[in-house]
């Protein structure tokens, strides 16, 4: 007579246990899942901190009393710190290697003028604050008035935008690679060969992997969003669940993604090869560090079809804008599609040797 299995026993149990216990037993995919994204979080978000506005340098052609007093103008405005060099090598040397964004020369009756690379964005914003400074001590006046209102509150800074992006390329990295890496290293040393004769089928077997990024996942996000809000003060302004929900939803996509290229591949070198070359483009397209809309309109529906692209729009939108499930409906129907495609493309080609 049969011995009649309990829940424990059953092959989808021990098989996502097992991928629990051999993550914890790696210290290098502990530090890149979890202390990597924070000290990554650290150091953009120290660098991009709230501080006063940058000061620009210039530089003035000439010598003796009018080069001085073009000084003195030149910075009464604010945001401006100006050198006066006396030669043009000097001043055209200056220039190039970027120590002074920006050369005023000085001309006859009362003329100026602005030697600057336009494509530098500290050139331009130089061009205008001196112009302006120089304007106004020449007896110019503003028709307008205006009155700048300045902001700096939670949800406009770079490390708002920034911790989004990193828990996106999180959840895309350690469900590509830990999954990936995990089935092509057991292929590799023959151990998916043996476990063909166990009582388990090939969807049990890699549907555990699945299973066991949700044991990670509440660690994963909890880490850098607790750190991003606590050191940081990142707000998450939409409903806790439906951040959850997308979390979710992502890991699960990555992961089938993983599933995907690890189905058929036998060495590392490989599998990584493969990895990386999925990966590599999301990166630098999909918004991690910079708004996905820098890039040309005509790859913006390309752009926007990638998974790591859906989870950084739909995360950002719920922890920055307060959205709901249904204002990121879109996103969500991609990351669900790729889930879908890449689980059923691996189970239908996938190799046990």
């Amino acid at each position: 007579m049969l011995e009649r299995r309990t829940f424990a026993d059953r092959p989808l149990v021990q098989l996502t246990l097992v991928r629990f216990r051999e993550f914890w037993r790696e210290p290098e995919a502990v530090f890149w899942t979890f202390v990597f994204p924070i000290l990554m979080a650290a150091g953009l978000g120290i660098a991009f901190r709230d501080r006063p506005p940058d000061v620009i340098k210039i530089g003035i052609l000439g010598t003796g009393a009018g080069a001085a007093e073009l000084r003195r103008h030149a910075e009464s405005g604010g945001g401006i710190s100006a050198e006066v060099i006396p030669d043009e090598a000097g001043a055209r040397g200056a220039l190039l290697t970027g120590r002074v964004a920006l050369l005023v020369i000085p001309g006859p009756a009362n003329q100026v003028a602005y030697r600057y690379d336009d494509t530098n964005p500290d050139g331009r914003a130089a061009r205008l604050l001196v112009d302006r400074a120089l304007q106004r001590a020449a007896g110019g006046t503003d028709p307008l008035a205006v009155n700048d209102q300045r902001i700096r509150e939670p949800g406009g800074r770079y490390i708002d935008f920034l911790i989004p992006g990193l828990l996106g390329m999180n959840l895309m990295g350690s469900g590509i690679w830990g999954i990936g890496f995990a089935i092509v290293d057991a292929r590799r040393r023959n151990l998916l060969k043996r476990l063909v004769a166990a009582p388990m089928s090939r969807a049990e077997y890699l549907a555990s992997f699945l299973l066991s990024r949700l044991l990670f996942l509440a660690l994963e996000v909890l880490a850098l969003l607790g750190f991003g809000f606590f050191v940081f003060g990142v707000p998450c302004r939409g409903p806790a669940v439906h951040l959850a929900a997308i979390c979710l939803l992502s890991a699960l996509s990555f992961s089938a993604l993983g599933l995907l290229i690890a189905s058929r591949v036998r060495t590392i070198e490989a599998a990584s090869g493969i990895m990386n070359f999925v990966m590599l483009p999301m990166w630098i397209v999909s918004g991690v560090f910079f708004s996905a809309r820098r890039f040309p309109d005509l790859l913006q529906p390309a752009i926007h079809a990638l998974p790591l692209t859906a989870a950084i729009d739909a995360l950002r939108a719920n922890m920055l804008e307060g959205a709901g499930l249904e204002q990121v409906g879109t996103r969500l129907a991609i990351l669900f599609a790729w889930l879908v495609v890449c689980f059923a493309a691996a189970l239908k080609i996938f190799r046990w040797r």
